[in-house]
């Protein structure tokens, strides 16, 4: 029986912020459901910026030499990504851009007619937090866009949504809301 595995991905610089206490519940919660975690830090790995060569999108791999390698092969391995992102600009910050660019030809095939999924049969969940206050964070389309741009990553590269959660008015915030880990804890049930 082949091991049920998750890779938790943490795009943000603060290792005790909002974002990785949302991370850090949902790896407990998956530990809890029977999974082993491989947990990475987007800020502590070594990725050159996207070249735009394209020859991924033949091979499946980056051609460039740097910590790629081990998150391709981790992802791989793995039948659920959990991404944790805080809201910049209502966007992800700029190594989780440019993960998404460096994962192209992991995500999809391009082939004479249309985009090819490659990693279909996988799951994810997303997981935000942003300093705007409900409901000014959605109506103003800050963690939305975040969200958004998580999101098409993912379903382009085929792969099929577990939750998606978003914590807002984290500025004001000394401790996560219950009914946002409650929501994480069902993406697991």
């Amino acid at each position: 029986m082949r091991p049920k595995r998750v890779l938790a991905i943490l795009g943000s610089p603060h290792i005790d912020g909002a974002t990785a206490t949302m991370l850090n519940h949902s790896i407990c919660e998956a530990e809890k459901a029977g999974y082993t975690i491989a947990k990475i830090n987007l800020y502590e790995k070594r990725l050159a910026f996207c070249a735009g060569c394209r020859r991924c999108l033949t091979s499946g791999m980056c051609v460039q030499k740097d910590d790629i390698q081990e998150i391709i092969s981790l992802l791989h391995e793995s039948q659920i990504v959990v991404l944790a992102a805080p809201t910049y600009w209502a966007n992800v910050p700029a190594p989780v851009k440019n993960l998404f660019d460096r994962l192209l030809g992991t995500a999809m095939e391009e082939t004479a007619a249309f985009l090819k999924p490659r990693l279909s049969g996988k799951k994810y969940v997303l997981l935000t937090a942003c300093n705007t206050p409900v409901p000014f964070s959605w109506i103003f389309g800050q963690s939305r866009g975040a969200i958004r741009n998580m999101d098409e990553f993912f379903k382009t590269a085929g792969m099929k949504s577990m939750g998606k959660i978003v914590c807002a008015n984290t500025g004001k915030t000394k401790n996560m809301p219950e009914r946002v880990l409650r929501k994480i804890e069902r993406c697991w049930r």
